[in-house]
């Protein structure tokens, strides 16, 4: 799985989240903590809510998706797709969330 096509989609919105949920559902061999979130896409397609997105990319780094961590994240997200002052510092930290460890 591409997992820059997921931090691309969360930081700068491309690509479109139907080409990344597609791409996530094709997957063939999900590790155990993404499959729970894969069964939701499947149901939902496009209209996977992006925090979905966010908790999956956590526990494709190995993290917790927990409330917190989750929230964190879109915000970082938020915060980058906005773009202006901050979205450089944005997406370092988005990066510092979901490195492996």
């Amino acid at each position: 799985m591409n997992l820059a096509a997921i931090d691309s989609y969360l930081l700068h919105g491309s690509p479109e989240k139907v080409e990344v949920v597609a791409e996530l559902l094709a997957w063939s061999a999900p590790p155990p903590e993404a499959r729970p979130f894969l069964e939701g896409m499947r149901v939902l397609g496009a209209r996977t809510p992006d925090l979905a997105i966010c908790a999956l990319r956590l526990a494709l780094s190995g993290r917790s998706p927990s409330d917190e961590a989750v929230g964190r994240l879109r915000d970082l997200s938020e915060a980058a797709r906005a773009g202006g002052a901050s979205a450089a510092a944005a997406q370092t930290a988005f990066a510092a969330e979901v490195a492996g460890w």
